[in-house]
């Protein structure tokens, strides 16, 4: 909560806003009010104003779309009432329009006076109550999860939208939490799905102003730093940042914007070869050595498919035609195929102790950025990659020779640069 005074009733417009939300949210406000995407994946840190910006949302799209009613869920129906509720009674306080709205404690609901549409507020761990929800008129065009994290799986949240993303024109749904401690929580893997009708919007405290939350928040934020960085880097700035078993925690799962790509002039290209289950990877980088960041630009991941395919794959992309492809030194046959194809194509040596220097040197790097539009799979293995367990589930310096196969790409394209190291 902040000690933000409520504005007016009138129509509110984006200069009032600005001081309701938070500046990180600006752009992303437009877009939500403009239906520029379905869903909105919110992430961020304690303090990052992802909740409020859903409710102050959510009521602004009640009153412009007067056959839409919404619904918010928490995991747990007794968690409701004094959390996402009060939430948005508060919201509505902000805004100037909490006398617009009828208040119902049993069950939880807000209802606009002027139409009667209603906010829904249930747990979900009565599925079939939700299942059941029907609307007097209209139908619910807006669903917010809180707390995502909490929920079990995706699947659980697809099977609440398939009941409510039904029977209208337009569809809003908002899924808001701090990103789990271990990438491979179903949360974190789920954002590096990559689909055109979802907006992934991460946010943290620095970009709130102070007098939202307070001097005191700032400096036992700056407090938790100073003892523990990792676990400031969870709590306060929304990051993944594992259980100690990650072997990348220089992953940064980004946009690359086209005016970067054309700036890219050290282009490194390696393939992973395979047929099936285990996938042909392609894989293209650019890597500035000065200040020791490998960005991961482009990708092909491909099943059944013939090395003349592949080849033709690859050569559509530029491999093998400005710069070396360096490939698997396991299948010379294969390195021959798309030598014959006109790829220069060259193995990478794997020679004693490559795999774990290769690895130590990836995870050297300063920062490995991943456009997860472009390159899915890379982000997800990089994000999700684990050192070797023993027996006990304590941590060994081992690699497991599974989900690896863009890391193998990348460690074949770069090998160029991390053999001179080695050396």
């Amino acid at each position: 909560m902040t000690s933000r005074s409520p504005k007016s009733s009138r129509e509110t417009c984006d200069v009032e806003l600005s001081g309701l939300i938070a500046p990180s949210f600006y752009a992303l406000h437009r877009d939500v009010q403009a239906h520029g995407h379905t869903h909105y994946l919110l992430f961020g840190g304690r303090g990052s104003c992802k909740s409020t910006f859903a409710a102050i949302e959510i009521l602004l799209l009640i009153k412009k779309n007067p056959r839409c009613h919404a619904l918010v869920l928490r995991k747990i129906a007794a968690t409701v009432r004094d959390s996402v509720y009060s939430q948005y009674i508060w919201a509505a306080e902000i805004l100037g329009v909490a006398h617009e709205f009828e208040q119902k404690l049993s069950p939880p609901e807000l209802v606009y006076k002027a139409t009667g549409q209603r906010i829904l507020f249930r747990g979900a761990d009565d599925r079939a109550k939700i299942k059941s929800l029907k609307m007097p008129f209209g139908y619910i065009g807006i669903t917010h999860f809180e707390e995502k994290d909490q929920f079990d799986s995706r699947a659980e949240l697809r099977t609440i939208l398939q009941s409510t993303m039904r029977g209208g024109d337009v569809f809003w749904n908002f899924e808001t939490c701090n990103p789990p401690q271990r990438p491979a929580h179903w949360a974190n893997r789920d954002a590096l799905i990559s689909r055109s009708d979802r907006a992934i919007h991460r946010s943290d405290y620095r970009s709130v102003p102070i007098a939202w939350l307070g001097e005191q928040f700032f400096a036992e934020a700056e407090m938790l730093k100073k003892q523990s960085e990792v676990e400031y880097r969870h709590e306060y700035l929304g990051e993944a940042v594992g259980l100690g078993a990650s072997v990348f925690m220089n992953v940064s799962v980004e946009k690359i914007s086209e005016e970067l790509k054309n700036q890219f002039d050290h282009i490194y290209m390696g393939c992973d070869w395979g047929y099936f289950p285990d996938p042909f990877v392609f894989i293209k980088a650019h890597y500035d050595a000065a200040r020791r960041v490998l960005y991961i630009f482009d990708e092909i991941c491909a099943n059944r498919k013939s090395n003349a395919e592949t080849a033709a794959l690859c050569k559509a992309k530029g491999a093998g035609l400005t710069c070396t492809l360096w490939a698997d030194s396991a299948e010379p046959k294969s390195i021959s195929d798309f030598k014959s194809s006109g790829i220069l194509c060259r193995a990478a040596g794997k020679g004693a102790g490559s795999v774990p220097y290769s690895m130590k040197w990836l995870a050297s790097l300063t920062k490995i950025v991943i456009d997860p539009a472009a390159c899915p799979e890379s982000a997800r293995e990089f994000a999700l990659y684990e050192h070797l367990r023993d027996k006990e589930g304590g941590i060994t310096e081992g690699y497991p020779d599974r989900d690896n196969h863009c890391i193998d790409a990348v460690r074949y394209a770069l090998y160029p640069v991390w053999r001179r190291k080695g050396q």
